[in-house]
């Protein structure tokens, strides 16, 4: 796990600078070394500048070291994650002839690269973003896992005259400080992002003219950065393979995933919240282990949020040396700045990594598993029972008006929801005519199931100018992707693949990493692999999802050994108790800022409602929840602190 960088441009002092300045940034991703790495320039001063910064997890040696280029091909790489099948792929070579001086998994995946080109990333299994040159086309190529999980910004130059033409790096943040992008802009799609969902969704960024590279694709260029190549490698087909896996060829992948997460040449531990997902990595890795794993546990002085008793019990069952990190208001208060600090893009979420990274990382690992993806696969959230019923029920009263069915909700709607504060409940049932409008189409009947608030007041907080960028919360891209991969899938089927693409890879996964890197700490997700994913796919329906919620295959395969009994309990979210923390130690820092019209103003916000929306909620309005307020304090805070306005 480390951070890499690059440009594509002159070979000059300039970009050297920039380049230095993009992996100081990022010194939190990789503490153990940082190196650079330019290329011979063409004839017109030209040529590829990399940049790495290193968290050494296999091959500690210096043989791991990057840049890293290879003695056989000559190709150089950046790269970051890990190759879980690297073992398998060392062998494949071997057999070609092929021998390494590196034990670790970067030389095998760059002499991969280097004989076979861009088609042996499709052989690559792991989370991963990397840039390979190759000197003799004078060609760059960047890819990014299939499902997400390390990111990799790309930015553009805006003048054919800037003396570059292609930057990347692990983090935007590391885009900002090399000083290339002038004064940053905010894109307006990330406002009405940012407003619809508490969150950026790609590819697009805060930034405008900075993108994310999508989920398993490649993009190659040439040595001025014109794009020579760019596809996807890898994606999710749009309808559901054929069955063709049972309860036990699942737990044998399930198993041989987990063992191959488990490689590591550095202290590893597992988050365990008390969940069944992360009690799956848990139960798994205890299996795994010659002796005791070390699993980690945050709890909090609310006991109606505390999940440590529970996790201390499933830690004991397991048999897992357990560790317990209370989390106080004032810990989290005193150390919010740099909490915040850490987020790459505006989020409303990845503070409880955060504290729980830092506190992992201050035991001593590098290296941490997490249950994160196990709702995606199996059906945890409420979308798959409830948005289901909704279309069931809209197709059932077909012979009614639109109208009527939409006033039927409505009605339904005043019913379950108390009203009559400066700002309407912004709930889900408060949604319901809405969702009700939208029940034929299950992409937009996700996300208004998923948005933050109705849409009428949407349009109140947006600047009047920023409105018709809403656009139900997606991207054009993104909405084309998601329809391609969901037009022929059922509706569990569908709503997974969007859990999977929008909630898990838009949201859980990036902030994950960065909340993560934060503290050093490379954080692994077992149950988000391709493979994992592809032999869940296979499964029957009724296997997979039934009873609803319940997750009961993955309880079945997982927690073998272990009283079920121990999870016979409502599910519950690993949040953080921000909704009196807000009222309490976090007050008046966010009075200060959302109470400022010329802050607000500058995000492209109406001052007017955001106050609005912080005094229905300081009042204790009905179904106005911490997370409205949050997510825009988040946001104005971002934009604020990185300097990218309007």
């Amino acid at each position: 796990m480390c951070g890499i960088a690059g440009i594509i441009g002159r070979v000059d002092d300039d970009n050297r600078a920039a380049l230095q300045r993009m992996n100081d940034a990022m010194l939190h991703r990789g503490p153990d070394a940082g190196g650079t790495w330019v290329s011979e320039p063409d004839e017109r001063g030209w040529g590829v500048l990399l940049g790495h910064r290193r968290l050494a997890i296999l091959d500690l040696s210096p043989a791991g070291v990057q840049p890293m280029t290879d003695p056989v091909t000559g190709h150089v790489i950046v790269f970051n994650g890990e190759i879980y099948n690297f073992a398998d792929l060392r062998k494949r070579l071997a057999a070609e002839g092929q021998t390494f001086n590196s034990t670790g998994d970067t030389a095998v995946m760059l002499r991969a690269l280097g004989l076979h080109g861009p088609e042996a990333v499709a052989w690559l299994r792991g989370m991963f973003a990397f840039a390979c040159w190759d000197p003799k086309q004078r060609r760059l190529l960047l890819a990014r896992d299939p499902l997400g999980i390390k990111p990799l910004y790309v930015a553009r130059a805006a003048s054919p005259d800037a003396g570059w033409s292609l930057a990347f790096a692990s983090e935007l943040r590391a885009l900002l400080a090399s000083g290339l992008l002038g004064k940053p802009q905010l894109d307006p799609q990330a406002v009405a992002s940012g407003v619809w969902n508490g969150f950026v969704v790609g590819p697009g960024t805060a930034v405008k003219g900075v993108e994310l590279l999508p989920p398993g694709h490649l993009t190659a260029f040439d040595g001025v950065g014109h794009t020579v190549r760019d596809e996807d490698f890898w994606t999710i087909p749009g309808h559901a393979p054929q069955q063709g896996m049972d309860e036990e060829q699942l737990a044998a992948i399930l198993q041989d995933t987990l063992g191959l997460h488990l490689a590591s040449d550095v202290p590893l531990a597992v988050f365990l919240s008390g969940g069944v997902d992360s009690s799956v990595m848990a139960n798994l890795a205890q299996r795994a282990a010659k002796s005791p794993i070390h699993t980690f546990t945050l709890a909090f002085e609310e006991q109606e949020l505390n999940e440590g008793p529970i996790a201390r019990r499933i830690a004991g069952a397991i048999g897992t040396e357990h560790h317990e990190v209370v989390l106080t208001e004032q810990h989290f208060v005193d150390n919010l700045d740099a909490a915040l600090d850490s987020l790459d893009q505006p989020t409303f979420d990845g503070l409880n990594a955060y504290y729980m990274s830092h506190a992992i990382r201050g035991a001593g690992f590098t290296v941490a598993l997490s249950g994160t993806g196990g709702d995606e696969l199996f059906g945890g959230y409420t979308s798959f029972r409830d948005l289901p019923v909704l279309q069931q029920w809209s197709r059932r009263t077909a012979w009614l008006p639109n109208r009527l069915k939409v006033a039927a909700a409505a009605l339904a709607s005043r019913m379950l929801s108390s009203s009559g504060g400066a700002v309407a409940p912004q709930t889900r049932w408060a949604k319901l005519p809405d969702m009700v409008r939208r029940s034929d189409d299950l992409l937009a009947l996700y996300q208004m199931a998923y948005a933050l608030f109705l849409p009428g007041f949407q349009r109140e907080l947006l600047a009047s100018d920023l409105v018709a960028t809403l656009n139900d919360g997606l991207p054009a891209a993104m909405k084309a992707k998601i329809t391609a991969e969901t037009r022929a899938r059922t509706p569990l089927s569908a709503i997974s693949v969007m859990e999977q693409r929008l909630f898990l890879g838009e949201r859980l996964l990036r902030d994950n990493d960065v909340a993560s890197m934060a503290a050093s700490l490379e954080q692994r997700v077992p149950l988000v692999d391709q493979v994992l994913f592809d032999s869940v796919d296979r499964l029957p329906e009724p296997t997979r999802y039934e009873p609803p919620r319940s997750k009961a295959m993955l309880r079945r395969i997982g927690l073998r050994g272990l009283d079920l009994s121990l999870f016979d309990r409502p599910k519950s979210g690993f949040v953080l108790p921000l909704d009196r923390w807000i009222r309490g130690g976090l007050q008046d820092a966010m009075d200060k800022t959302l109470r400022d019209p010329q802050a607000i103003a500058a995000v492209g916000l109406a001052p007017a409602a955001v106050e609005r929306l912080w005094r229905a909620f300081l009042d204790g309005a009905p179904g106005i929840y911490w997370s409205r307020v949050w997510a825009i304090y988040v946001f104005v805070r971002w934009c604020h602190r990185h300097r990218v306005f309007r």
